[in-house]
């Protein structure tokens, strides 16, 4: 027995040195054609990001001119003039040194009023803009399913509410209404309807995780309802990353089309993570582990949902 739980002790650091917090602030790049061949980038680069700034590599066609970066909110934005000898269609971009745990968004406005978007990561550094128009704003879904895949803070709240609930149908219930809950507060922040402080709400979401916490410990089971907390606390996971998906820039013209893709991602990226966690769940049962792994859940998420709390106190107050 005493092997078995250094075993669990063991897999649970390995998964907290990789629960670092992380906010939700992809990079941009926004380029903008003002006649033929002739275009003006805009680089926004997270602050908070570890390591060098990344670099870009546009198409030997082209001719970059870059001015010095200057800060605003949380980005570092470097403005870049493109003389170019054709047209970017056909043609790839690339990045240098992003980092793994931030991704890079591609928006392209063309002058005849069509817009291309894509997504670049560690994985995919290079992506290339199609010659025909593009019809959906697929870069948000990649986003999407990279965020909740990537953002630790969510992972651990799914996470916990799988050790709450009971039964598949209240699974599904609790799930779908995490998720629409989450669409709801995203969709009426990025539309200016209501937004909230973001440092506060990552505090909030914080809390979440040590209430979950304090329940697992408990032992209680959700039986009757509870998709009921599940919606009231997704409201909050909304909102904490719109704030940072509004500083990137949504186009107003795709705007609908965009949140609907970005939000369909992040349930994509759920029906990954929830299986590979219900599989884990169900090996510490077979094992006969049930009370250790639910003693041993209950203090990883109060531990660094406490660790998130003060980090973000302390980022609010500084």
């Amino acid at each position: 027995m005493n092997l078995k739980i250094k075993l669990i002790g063991f897999v649970l650091f390995c998964f907290s040195l990789n629960s670092s917090s992380h906010e939700f602030n992809p990079a941009h790049l926004i380029i903008n054609e003002n006649s033929n061949f002739i275009y003006e980038a805009k680089w926004m680069y997270p602050i908070k990001t570890i390591g060098n700034r990344a670099s870009l590599i546009f198409p030997e066609s082209c001719e970059p001119l870059s001015q010095k970066p200057f800060y605003k909110g949380k980005y570092s934005i470097e403005e870049i003039m493109l003389n170019c000898e054709t047209s970017l269609r056909g043609q790839s971009i690339g990045v240098t040194g992003l980092s793994v745990l931030n991704d890079a968004l591609v928006t392209i406005n063309f002058n005849d009023e069509t817009r291309f978007e894509g997504l670049m990561n560690l994985k995919v550094p290079i992506i290339r803009i199609p010659a025909d128009e593009q019809t959906f704003p697929t870069g948000y879904f990649f986003l999407g399913v990279d965020h909740l895949i990537g953002g630790p803070d969510h992972l651990l709240f799914v996470l916990g509410l799988l050790f709450l609930v009971f039964g598949w149908a209240n699974l599904l219930k609790t799930i779908t209404a995490f998720t629409l809950a989450h669409s709801i507060t995203l969709a009426i922040s990025v539309l200016d309807i209501i937004r909230l402080p973001s440092g506060s709400i990552e505090a909030l979401i914080a809390l979440t995780i040590i209430y979950l916490a304090f329940e697992i410990k408990e032992d209680s089971k959700y039986e009757k309802a509870p998709w009921l907390m599940a919606f009231g606390f997704g409201l909050l996971h909304g909102f904490g990353f719109a704030g940072a998906l509004s500083e990137i820039g949504i186009a107003n013209d795709q705007l609908l089309l965009s949140l609907l893709f970005f939000n369909i991602g992040i349930e994509i990226g759920q029906l990954i993570m929830i299986p590979i966690f219900l599989m884990g769940i169900w090996i510490l049962n077979k094992l006969k582990l049930e009370k250790i792994s639910y003693t041993s859940a209950s203090y990883l998420l109060g531990g660094i949902g406490s660790f998130w709390l003060i980090e973000r106190v302390l980022s609010i107050v500084s």
